[in-house]
């Protein structure tokens, strides 16, 4: 019997400017993912981790700059 596979999460810091590659890694999606899941994806973690709700302004921010990244959006500076 095959043994289950265990996801591994991305063990590393920020980088000074998000990489395409980063941002997909925040995502948790494919850097060449349809923009639609793109959107879906960051709604999803945006519910989840959202200030407002109780969630980390830093973690926010982070989805927030992933999700311009990968659909092509000027970069905006981040307060952290």
């Amino acid at each position: 019997m095959a043994s289950p596979r265990i996801r591994k999460h991305y063990e590393g810091g920020f980088q000074q400017s998000m990489t395409r590659r980063e941002a997909a890694l925040i995502l948790g999606i494919r850097e060449s993912s349809p923009l639609d899941r793109v959107k879906a994806t960051h709604k999803k973690l945006m519910i989840a981790n959202h200030p407002d709700s109780g969630g980390s302004d830093y973690v926010a921010a982070k989805v927030n700059e992933a999700k311009d990244v990968l659909l092509g959006k000027k970069k905006q500076e981040t307060i952290f």
